[in-house]
C-alpha cells in the first residue's frame, strides 16, 4: 500500500469501526505556509525585550487553518514549572478577543486563561494591573488574542479605547501580541495606525489548483486509511474538491473526511469522483440558499 505512509499503513488493517474513528480524528498537516507562519512565531518568542516589540497580525478566512495554527503553537510551548524553585513560566498565552470592544471583559478573559481568581465586580483599572502583574511574573513572552475582528462590534470611540489597551498592554509588559480574525482584522486593525505599524500582516490564502495545493492532497491520501489509491491529485478529482471547499482547507478535510468514511462503509476503499457527488457535503457557497429554503 505504497499511496500511505508507514502508520496510516498499519492503521489501514485495523476495524472499519477503528479506521473511521481515526478519520474522524484531528490530526494536523503541515504546508508551506503554515510552516513559515510557525517559524516566525518561534522568531518572535525569543526576541529580546526592545522599547516597540514586533507583532503578528494573522489573517485567514473562515475555517481556513488560522485557529489550529496559533493551537498547535501554543501546545508546543506549554506552561512550564521549574522543579528547583517551583517558579511558574508561562511563555506562550492564548485568548479570544471578547464578542464586542470590552477591555473588562477582556481582562477577565486572560485571567480565567490564567487560571487567577478575580473579582467580577472589580474595575478595569484593577484588573488590568492585575494582569500585567501576573504575565511579569509568569514570563509571558507572546500573547495571541484570536478573533480580533470581534472589536468591529463597537463603535469607533470604543474601538480606539479597545485598541490603545492593547498597545499599553504590550508596552508595559515588552512581550509581543500575535493578533488573529478573518478578513476584517485588517480593518480592526487599521482603524488607529500607530498600532497597525506594528502589526506584520500574515496571510493564509485561499488554496488554488497549483503545485502547493497537490501536495496537500497527497499528503490526505497518505494519512487516510483506505486500502485503494485514491489518485486525489488526479486533475478532475482535485479539481472537484477545491470547487466544493471553496478552497478552504477546513473545507477540504470536511470533504476528504466524509468520502473517506463512505468509502469504507460501502467497500470502495478509495475515493473517486462519484463518491464526491455522494458524500451529502455542501459547499458553503450553498449553506445560505439551504437555510432559506428550510424556512420556505
Amino acid at each position: 500500500m505504497i499511496h500511505l505512509n508507514k502508520e496510516t499503513a498499519h492503521i489501514v488493517t485495523l476495524s472499519d469501526e477503528e479506521r473511521i474513528n481515526r478519520i474522524l480524528s484531528y490530526k494536523w498537516i503541515g504546508y508551506t505556509k503554515a510552516r513559515e507562519i510557525l517559524q516566525t512565531m518561534e522568531y518572535l518568542l525569543i526576541h529580546p525585550k526592545i522599547h516597540r516589540m514586533p507583532n503578528m497580525l494573522l489573517v485567514a478566512s473562515t475555517n481556513n487553518g488560522k485557529t489550529i495554527l496559533l493551537n498547535r503553537f501554543f501546545e508546543a510551548h506549554k506552561p512550564v514549572v521549574t522543579p528547583e524553585t517551583e517558579q511558574l513560566t508561562i511563555p506562550v498565552l492564548y485568548v479570544q478577543a471578547p464578542f464586542k470592544p470590552d477591555e473588562r471583559m477582556f481582562f477577565i478573559n486572560i485571567l480565567e486563561a490564567l487560571n487567577a481568581p478575580y473579582s467580577v465586580k472589580e474595575r478595569s483599572l484593577r484588573l488590568y494591573q492585575q494582569v500585567v502583574s501576573i504575565l511579569k511574573k509568569v514570563d509571558t513572552k507572546i500573547l495571541i488574542i484570536d478573533e480580533i475582528h470581534h472589536i468591529l462590534a463597537g463603535g469607533y470611540i470604543t474601538q480606539r479605547v479597545f485598541l490603545n489597551m492593547i498597545k499599553y498592554l504590550a508596552n508595559d509588559l515588552q512581550i509581543v501580541i500575535i493578533a488573529s480574525g478573518i478578513r476584517d482584522a485588517l480593518s480592526a486593525i487599521n482603524t488607529d495606525k500607530q498600532l497597525a505599524n506594528r502589526f506584520e500582516p500574515a496571510i493564509l490564502p485561499k488554496w488554488t489548483m497549483d503545485e502547493e495545493y497537490l501536495r496537500l492532497l497527497s499528503s490526505f491520501e497518505a494519512i487516510l486509511p483506505l486500502k485503494n489509491p485514491s489518485n486525489l491529485t488526479q486533475e478532475d478529482i482535485a479539481m472537484k474538491i477545491l470547487s466544493l471547499s471553496g478552497g478552504t482547507i477546513g473545507e477540504i478535510s470536511t470533504i476528504l473526511k466524509k468520502a473517506a468514511v463512505q468509502a469504507i462503509h460501502n467497500k470502495k476503499e478509495c475515493i473517486d469522483l462519484q463518491l464526491l457527488g455522494r458524500t451529502g457535503y455542501i459547499a458553503p457557497a450553498n449553506r445560505q440558499k439551504q437555510y432559506e429554503g428550510l424556512l420556505i
